[in-house]
């Protein structure tokens, strides 16, 4: 089947501290607390109308149609994680992506994944690509400073999101 290509944001999300979260807690308890984070993730994706594309142990990747949409999803699983006792570090970037059987490819899903990599705990990081095109927006941003991002050419200026509007 042939790819189809269009713009989107991309949203990395993973658990901080996740292996020794589940060794401490062992199989059953971690399991639960998993499902709780798993129901509360879809819960602001179907929220924020993001699209579930896959998820790997306790990380998701969706895809939204507006870095809007993407940016306040990401801040309610960071702020919704925590009353669960887990933090996330979340990820985001926006641009062309391909979309083939379900799935997505491209370099701006390589970008958003190793831009999560860099976040902090409780952070959501954002590209340049991202705040600028939020430029006239209420959001709140920290610069991050440049940054190599593993297998991308250049380096790339990165936000940590600060604040967010009412």
């Amino acid at each position: 089947m042939k790819a189809a290509s269009s713009v989107a944001t991309v949203l990395f999300t993973d658990i901080v501290g996740s292996t020794e979260r589940a060794a401490e807690l062992r199989d059953r308890r971690w399991r639960e607390l998993l499902e709780q984070h798993h129901s509360l993730v879809r819960r602001q994706l179907k929220l924020h109308h993001g699209h579930e594309i896959a998820t790997a142990g306790d990380g998701f990747l969706a895809l939204f149609d507006s870095p809007v949409r993407a940016i306040l999803c990401a801040a309610a699983i960071r702020d919704g994680v925590r009353d669960i006792g887990l933090d996330v570090r979340c990820g985001v970037h926006m641009g062309e992506v391909e979309r083939t059987d379900g799935t997505v490819g491209g370099i701006a899903v390589h970008i958003g994944s190793r831009v999560a990599a860099l976040a902090g705990a409780g952070e959501v990081l954002v590209s340049s690509t991202v705040r600028d095109a939020e430029a006239g927006s209420e959001f709140g941003f920290e610069d991050r400073g440049r940054h190599e991002l593993k297998g991308v050419p250049g380096q790339w200026r990165l936000y940590a999101l600060t604040d967010v509007p009412d």
